[in-house]
């Protein structure tokens, strides 16, 4: 990539999306399942150039979003422990924790806001820094993400491993997105025909472990990227499938992800995390979508290293944030979208994040109007 408008220009974009009008003969539903994705949809208004009969939905595609809010709740405990010091990306640090009763703080701001040390951090190898700055404080770095962010999670606690810090551990609630994915496509109420794939998830993990759910299930999974021109791209290829009865993974996002993927990356995700089952926030525990450290590093296991308590925790009422982490459900659908529930003051975790639909609608889609479309018909309105 020369220019990153040579990814945004506008005939260009004209001139697929009519390819994509010629080629469309039937409804189609697609998902992407890709925060990064999402927000480009709803920012470059992309969904509202497809075709009246393509439909796209939005996927659990945001990993702060799917934390579980008993995982949050364990990392408010930990950072309320004296001699204590809490990392977590910015994102976490507002994303809720309601406890049933509402008297325990509600997310780890608020427990900053009492006085707990609790610190933003950019990479978890800033972590490590921290424990050598304080060896006699307790660091703890809240891991969350997908398999994206796991390598340099894996890193940290090698490097912690070979310098012998004592006193850094790692709250672990990584996710897995080829689970989520066979989630949604076995449940019964399932209307996604075809799949976006997460372009940065790929460009570790290569597209192999995709090729089992397309032929399990017959649809067609595209590897895409971020960009206008990526994502309809990734809808073409998609379609184009579709129509001609092929249920194939294809990569659209070739100048930055390698059928193999990472290889060295994956190592280091294989020699310091197990897969093992995890729960999502608003959709439940899934079979085999989570990691967690080997018993060869349980010595940086916080979870081991505090005894933290098993929470249970009561979300929202009133949020449906676990029907739009599934796509079946729009954030605008939701009766408390931009009124009781702001990024301000979140009901929900994909109001929070920067990756999450909710904002994303929020911050692009308040103001929804019918404009003319790109041929000419009014726009579907959100």
């Amino acid at each position: 990539m020369k220019f990153l408008d040579e990814y945004r220009d506008g005939e260009a974009v004209q001139a697929m999306a009519r390819s994509l009008r010629r080629l469309t003969t039937r409804p189609w539903t697609l998902m992407e399942v890709c925060g990064g994705q999402t927000h480009s949809i709803i920012k470059f208004g992309i969904d509202e150039f497809l075709p009246s009969n393509v439909t796209l939905v939005h996927g659990p595609g945001c990993p702060v979003c799917v934390t579980p809010a008993e995982m949050i709740q364990k990392a408010i405990e930990i950072a309320g422990r004296p001699n204590t010091i809490l990392c977590s990306f910015g994102d976490m640090l507002r994303v809720p924790a309601q406890v049933g009763d509402g008297t325990k703080p509600a997310n780890l701001l608020s427990v900053k806001a009492q006085g707990a040390d609790i610190r933003m951090v950019y990479s978890p190898l800033d972590c490590l820094k921290i424990a050598q700055q304080n060896p006699n404080k307790s660091v703890v770095f809240f891991a969350v993400g997908f398999e994206t962010t796991a390598p340099a999670n894996a890193m940290a606690v090698l490097q912690a491993h070979e310098q012998g810090l004592n006193n850094f551990s790692m709250l672990v609630s990584h996710v897995l997105v080829p689970p989520a994915m066979e989630a949604i496509l076995s449940s019964p109420g399932n209307r996604v025909q075809g799949f976006l794939a997460a372009g940065h998830v790929c460009t570790v993990m290569g597209i192999h472990e995709y090729e089992p759910l397309a032929r399990k299930y017959h649809v067609p999974i595209v590897v895409t990227g971020f960009e206008p021109l990526d994502i309809l791209q990734g809808v073409l290829l998609c379609v184009k499938q579709l129509e001609e009865g092929r249920a194939q993974v294809e990569n659209q996002y070739t100048r930055a992800v390698r059928p193999a993927g990472n290889e060295p990356a994956q190592e280091i995700i294989q020699e310091v995390f197990e897969v093992v089952p995890r729960a999502w926030r608003g959709i439940g525990e899934i079979a085999r979508s989570g990691l967690r450290l080997r018993q060869k590093y349980a010595a940086y296991d916080a979870e081991k290293v505090f005894g933290v308590t098993e929470w249970t925790v009561a979300d929202s009422l009133d949020c449906i944030a676990g029907l739009v982490l599934q796509g079946v459900k729009k954030p605008h659908e939701c009766l408390v979208f931009g009124t009781r529930c702001t990024p301000e003051r979140p009901l929900g975790a994909p109001m929070v994040s920067s990756e999450g639909a909710c904002a994303a609608y929020f911050r692009y889609r308040r103001m929804a109007s019918n404009r003319p479309s790109s041929d000419g018909s009014e726009q579907r309105s959100t």
